[in-house]
Parts: structure tokens; sequence; C-alpha cells
């Protein structure tokens, strides 16, 4: 059966962590009929939330993998991705917004704008995506919406507008205002089910009048009709809801929604305002475009009958083999037929096609554009674009962020290493940020992902879905190395041996790229070097990046620039460049004056006014910066830039300093270069190494 696209809506939920992402969508699960019994995140049933499937969830009471479902709200279809919270599961969310056409952005009443719903905003506008904030716990002490409101404003810059005001906060908070209809909202029943309409209380109203002035004010902008309607004071529901979804669709709107999922309060409303302000599928534009002309933009068209364009975002190696992910851009997915991936060119067959509910399937036939689906037994990796064979487009790829920590693992026996050789097979399919690398003069397989909670994660999946008992090294920080200066070259292979032997000549500069990016520019006039030699000078000091020579981690930021060069008749190869190339690398980057990079962190911490002192002193002795200090009703939060490798072990040392009163966030921001001091160390242990395995 054809859906209407125009009723239904790709939605995602994304917030600072304990924000109350995953409490607000068991509600809406249970308001839309999905579930029959709500459950919560750290619930003393021990069941946990609908959509933390994994026991590892469960026990934590956080979200590790974001989860899919879909449901029905006043006759629309709404597919719902539920995402995690924490810094080092960033890549859920990135890879989520990245096929979503709207979203919730959730916070927390007291705690406002906080260090990862930067970083969600961030992700959001990176993939151009409309959203509707909800400003949940107004139940909390120290609830402000209005406070909340303004940090959009201010810390986001989103043009963020109050659609409701609450009734009553902290534990005298009742139900919310609905600025539009102008009636007040309560939520009566055992669950907040019943939702009963009725006059805005007396001491409300005034109130309530400014800011509908305010509301109209922010959104006339958007609608000529309004505008007129607001001067002739003829202004209509309709009129107003016009207004404000166009302002959300255009991006530079910001609707502000208020309640408290825990107390079931506001959620319905919410829903209402998913269905009336965010885009369906045919509101927004998505591009898909040639590999053999990358300029050329294709607008997709969400037809069904047009030829396949879907995306696989999101895989999971289940005990039923692997589940793909995937949203249809257009086209349709019919079981039976064959398709394409476009990064193999293979051709598979579609066997089963489903829709997701957490860890639960309802099969299907059949999917078409817009929707938001699974299909089993695909082998692909995640980001691959499966089409129809009669067209050639290709759907852009996800950002996925750079691991900055690794740890060693070593199985403790031969059953083990079979078992633990299958685990990481599936993990780095599944997540595109966790790397595996075997070090084979150590003999050691090194992990790496985004943070400690990351890799403990997938080490403790290991010993439980595996059976995989493993030992763990050590965290080593992910450092890098550059050159620092500009310097120039003139380097000639020369080998000569029975028969032909290898002979290349290179001439040019070699220094830091200002981005961070390996770049090769051929500048040679003159056949010189020929045409065919120049890609395997250019392969030759690319492969030099993946080990420098002052501590043996990969270079980062360096420009090539190849101005002159010579060859030989008969000795001259593509192997031969390659080796000048390497060679010249090596022999040359010393006088570039290397240096080596750390990793640096933004550290978000928050805690009570009375621990101000001891936060500081806690990353004062790790090497931070202070960035800033914000004083909010007793709490403060305290941003600081602190090098990673100070870092490991914070967590207590925060705890203990604070009487457990305080908590932390961090993100990787950039490399920057590390001490003389712990540079020297660095390359002392280097070299201490390379002596030991000669």
């Amino acid at each position: 059966m054809t859906l209407d696209l125009t009723t239904m809506r790709n939605i995602g939920i994304s917030a600072h962590i304990d924000s109350g992402k995953t409490t607000l969508t068991e509600r809406i699960l249970f308001y839309t009929d999905r579930i029959h019994a709500i459950h919560e995140v750290r619930g003393k049933d021990g069941k946990g939330a609908t959509m933390d499937s994994m026991e590892l969830e469960r026990e934590r009471g956080i979200t590790i993998q974001s989860a899919a479902t879909y449901l029905e709200w006043d006759k629309n279809h709404i597919n719902i991705i539920d995402t995690p919270g924490h810094v080092d599961f960033t890549v859920e969310v990135e890879r989520a917004l990245r096929v979503l056409d709207g979203a919730i952005m959730v916070l927390c009443a007291v705690s406002g704008v906080q260090s990862q719903s930067i970083t969600v905003d961030r992700q959001m506008r990176r993939y151009n995506v409309p959203r509707l904030a909800f400003v949940n716990k107004c139940d909390r002490t120290g609830a402000d919406p209005f406070k909340v409101c303004d940090q959009l404003r201010h810390k986001l810059r989103l043009n963020s507008v109050m659609f409701q005001l609450p009734i009553g906060l902290e534990k005298d908070h009742q139900g919310v205002v609905d600025l539009i209809k102008m009636e007040a909202i309560y939520f009566d029943g055992t669950n907040g089910e019943i939702v009963r309409r009725d006059e805005i209380p007396d001491h409300l109203k005034e109130v309530a009048e400014d800011r509908r002035e305010m509301l109209l004010d922010a959104i006339s902008v958007f609608s000529d009709d309004l505008t007129e309607a607001m001067i002739e004071d003829r202004v209509t529901e309709d009129l107003v809801h016009d207004a404000a979804r166009a302002g959300v669709i255009s991006l530079e709107l910001c609707p502000v929604y208020c309640g408290s999922a825990i107390k079931n309060k506001g959620v319905q409303p919410l829903m209402d305002a998913v269905n009336d302000f965010l885009p369906s599928p045919v509101d927004v534009e998505n591009t898909a475009f040639n590999p053999e002309n990358e300029e050329e933009e294709h607008f997709v068209t969400n037809n069904p009958d047009d030829p396949l364009l879907s995306y696989a975002f999101k895989l999971e190696d289940g005990p039923y083999g692997q589940l793909t992910y995937v949203r249809i851009y257009q086209g349709r997915l019919v079981k039976g037929d064959f398709i394409n991936n476009a990064r193999t060119g293979k051709k598979v067959k579609l066997g089963r096609i489903v829709r997701m509910h957490a860890d639960n399937m309802d099969e299907i036939d059949c999917a078409e554009a817009g929707d938001i689906v699974a299909l089993f037994g695909i082998d692909c990796a995640s980001g691959d674009t499966f089409r129809s064979p009669d067209t050639n487009l290709v759907l852009s790829s996800m950002h996925v962020p750079e691991p900055v920590i690794s740890l060693a693992v070593r199985p403790i026996d031969r059953k083990a290493t079979d078992n633990m050789s299958k685990a990481l097979q599936r993990f780095t399919k599944e997540d595109p940020t966790f790397r595996v690398a075997f070090d084979a003069a150590s003999g050691e397989t090194i992990i790496s992902g985004m943070g400690e909670l990351h890799l403990e994660v997938y080490v403790e999946r290991m010993k439980r879905e595996f059976r995989a008992q493993v030992e763990v090294g050590a965290p080593q920080v992910a450092f890098r190395e550059r050159i620092s200066r500009l310097i120039q070259f003139d380097y000639t292979h020369k080998k000569q041996t029975g028969g032909s032997g290898q002979y290349g000549r290179i001439i040019g500069t070699m220094g830091p790229h200002k981005e961070g990016h390996f770049h090769f520019e051929n500048k040679i006039r003159g056949g010189n070097v020929p045409r065919e030699y120049v890609p395997s000078v250019e392969k030759g000091f690319k492969q030099s990046l993946e080990k420098g020579l002052l501590i043996g981690a990969p270079v980062e930021g360096l420009e090539v620039i190849l101005l002159d060069g010579n060859h030989h008749a008969v000795d001259s190869s593509d192997m031969a460049f390659q080796t000048a190339a390497k060679s010249c690398f090596r022999e040359n980057y010393n006088r570039g004056k290397p240096e080596v990079l750390e990793p640096l962190m933004v550290v978000s911490l928050e805690g009570p006014r009375e621990f101000q002192g001891d936060m500081v002193g806690t990353l004062l002795q790790r090497r931070g910066i202070l960035s800033g200090t914000f004083d909010e009703d007793g709490f403060v939060r305290i941003e600081a830039e602190v090098p990673l490798a100070e870092m490991f072990g914070y967590a207590t040392t925060l705890r203990s300093a604070t009487q457990g009163k305080a908590e932390f966030t961090m993100e990787f921001n950039r490399y920057a270069p590390a001490p003389r001091s712990i540079q020297e160390e660095l390359i002392l242990k280097h070299r201490r190494e390379v002596e030991l395995k000669r």
C-alpha cells in the first residue's frame, strides 16, 4: 500500500546524557498504543525501557545503541530513532541524523543547554535537520523553561520561541498552556493518558497574552498572510500553523515545548507539534551525486516509481545474520527483487524486509520512498548506497569522527582467540568509529574508539555475547606527528642489480598543511617525470604518513608539491618512483622539525557551587586551560580544554573531590603540540621499543 508521504515523519530524539530521551520515547510508545505498560530506565521491575533492549543498557541505565520504532499518531505514520546521549557513542546520533527529516532536542529544565546539547546541535546543522525543543523535567527543583529558551537563543544561536507555558513548576507542575489555542492542558488518569483542555488559570492569563504576542511577532516574518491578519485582528490557528511550519522547515525557527516525561505531562501536545511543524519527506531536499562527476548534484524525487536509491545507515550483526537499517529516498524495496550495492557493484536479492520496534521485527513485503526499514541477510558496510541497476547515482556518506583512545586486548586461550576475532569483525562492521589494528612487533591487538566508556562497553560485549575472555592493557592515547616548517627536497632513488634497475628523481617542497589533511599537488611543466608515474609519487608519500619517525604515530597535515624530477627510459617504473617518495620522506622528515601532537578534549564539569574551587583544581592539575565558568542557581558549569592523556581515572578524582555530587562530559576537540618534556619522554620511549625489537 502506498503511503501518503505528506503524512509521514522520520524523526530522532537527541540530547545531552540523562535529559530524559528514552523516558520520553517510552511515553510516546505508550500513548500511541505500541506498548501497554510503562517501564522506567532504572525501574524497580528490572525490565528497563522498551528502547533499551541491550542487557548492558538496562544494567547501566544509559542508551548505547540507537533504536528504531514506528507508530501512528493522528493518522500520521512516524518513524522514531532514540539515540544515545553519551559523547562516546556520538556516531549513533550522527548516523541517525544523516537519514532523518526532523528531530526533537530534549533539554533538562534545570541544567538547560549542556555540552552534549551543543554537539547535537552541531550535528543537526551538519545535516540541515529542523528541530523542536522539549524542555523536560519541569517537576525538578530549580526548573526554569524560560531560562532554557534564552540559552537556546544565546548559546546555540537558535530562534527559540516558547509555544507553551508551564502551569506550575517543580512539585507544583500540573500541565501546560497552549499559546496557539490559548487554553490550558492537563494530563489526567493513572499515566497521564487523559488529555483535558480547560481555561487558562487567572494568574497566567496576562503572561500568556504577552507570550502569545511574542510568538506571533516571531513567526509573522515567515508569512505575509499572518502579518496582514495580525494588522486586521483576524488571526486563525491555520495561519499560525502555516507560518510556524514554514519557519521550522527553513531551519529559522525552533518552537519550545515543556513538560515532564517521568510525570506523564506534555508528551501528547509535543506529538501534535511533530505532525504540525516537522517536515515530511517531500518537504526536505535530499541530493545524490554521480561518482563520475561529483560536482553534479541530483535532487532525489521521493517517487516510489522512480529508480531505487536507499542508504544503509546502521548495521547490527545478530544471531540470525546481519540486519541492515536503510532509509529509502526514492523507488521501492520489494521482497524477492534484486538491488545493486553501489560501492561493490554486487547484485543482491532481497530476502526479508522488516519494520523495527526496538529489538522486535514485523515482516513486510514492500517498502517505499520516504520510509525507514531493515533488511536481513544483506552483506554491506555502513554508508553503502543500494540502487536499481538502471541508475548510477550515489548518496553522500556521513561524517565519521576519528578515534582518540586505544587499548591492547589479549585473548587468554585458543578458544578466546577465535571468539575475539568474531567479535571484532562484527563490531568494526557495526561501528565506523571502532577500529582494530594488529601490532606485529608486540603481537597485540589494538582496539581504538571515542572514549574509555566506548571501549569498556565493547570489551564487556566480547565477554558476554561472544564468551571471549580477554585481558586488557592500559589505555593508550592516539598521538599524532607533523612537520612544522616548509622544506625543499631533491631526492634520487637509484638501484642497479642484474637486468633492469630502478631510477627515479623527484624535486619539490614538503610542509605542514593548514587544515590538517594530506594534500599533493603536481606542478611539473614538461615531461621530466612522465604523467603515469606522478600517482606513484603521491602514493609513496601517502603511505609514509602511516608511521612517523619521531614516535611511530601517524603523520597528519602534510602538503607535498612536486616541482620537477627526472626519469630513465628503461630503469624508471611505478615502483621506483613510489620508493623514491618513501625514501625522500624518511631522509627529509627530521629537517622539517617534526613535533608530537596530542588530542585535546573539551571537558565540561557540573556541580554545586560550594565545590567550585575543588573542581577547578582537579582540571588545573591535569594541564587544563579554563575556557568559561557559568553560575546558575547554586550550580556551576566549568568548561576547559584538557589533554586526553591526563584524563584517565578522572571520574574517581572528581567524585572524591566533590563527595560524588559533580559530573563531567568529555569530547574530542583538536590536536595540538604536546609540551616539550612530554615529547622528549615519548621519543625516548619509542627509541627503547625500537631497540628492543632489533
